[in-house]
């Protein structure tokens, strides 16, 4: 591979309630064969109705949804809150977001990124006959270092898990441990022509090779079981 092409998808409108997400990335870009569509959490959420009323006047009315949200409280200091929601994910107030809605809303993740992911994938092949990978990103924190990272949680069509164990690396050697998360990565790079702030919520991965494509999901293939978190 000598060259990845990432481009934001302009033009699309507000999305609401009941929204044909893939029916309008369609209708704004001209997609192709091993494209990987990135689509942010928040439209996916207001599009399946996962967009909930809170007290605008009141700047902690979103913590009893933390609550409700998580199956499981890690950690509290002051008025941050780690938990693990029901998806597995362990990150801040349960993914829950004020951010990019209207006042006195708040965005709960959606309960199945993964099926989101294949329903656009699946439109978007009947659409254009063609295969993509579609990967639903979203932002967390992350342990021991300052700043946020998009980070896939749900995909379609795409390996969430380079595994590189057996192949050799620069100098011959043989890679013991070697998994690169390919999903955390690509809906990383794709958040730099997004923005945080700029209303684009779908970008475009274009030139990746073939081997990226395939068969798994977030839920079932990255995130790890507690059995083998050393920190839970």
């Amino acid at each position: 591979m000598t060259r990845l092409d990432i481009f934001p998808v302009d033009g699309l409108p507000e999305i609401g309630r009941g929204d044909d997400i893939a029916a309008m990335i369609c209708d704004a870009v001209e997609l192709v064969d091993g494209d990987i569509v990135i689509v942010t959490q928040k439209i996916i959420s207001k599009a399946e109705g996962k967009i909930v009323e809170i007290d605008a006047t009141d700047p902690l009315s979103h913590k009893p949804l933390v609550e409700q949200e998580s199956v499981r409280i890690l950690r509290r200091r002051g008025e941050l809150i780690i938990s693990e929601t029901k998806h597995g994910f362990v990150c801040a107030n349960a993914g829950i977001d004020l951010s990019n809605v209207e006042r006195g809303t708040a965005a709960l993740l959606p309960d199945d990124s993964d099926r989101s992911a294949r329903r656009i994938r699946d439109r978007i092949r009947g659409r254009f006959g063609v295969g993509v990978g579609v990967i639903i990103s979203d932002t967390f924190g992350r342990p021991w270092r300052r700043g946020v990272t998009d980070v896939a949680i749900g995909s379609a069509g795409v390996q969430v898990i380079l595994d590189l164990r057996g192949t050799p690396d620069a100098l011959g050697r043989e890679m013991q441990v070697t998994e690169v998360a390919l999903v955390d990565e690509l809906a990383s790079a794709a958040e730099l022509v997004m923005g945080k702030s700029t209303g684009i919520p779908v970008a475009i991965i274009r030139g990746g090779p073939a081997e990226w494509l395939g068969e798994s999901n977030v839920r079932e293939d990255i995130v790890r079981a507690p059995s083998d978190d050393l920190f839970r």
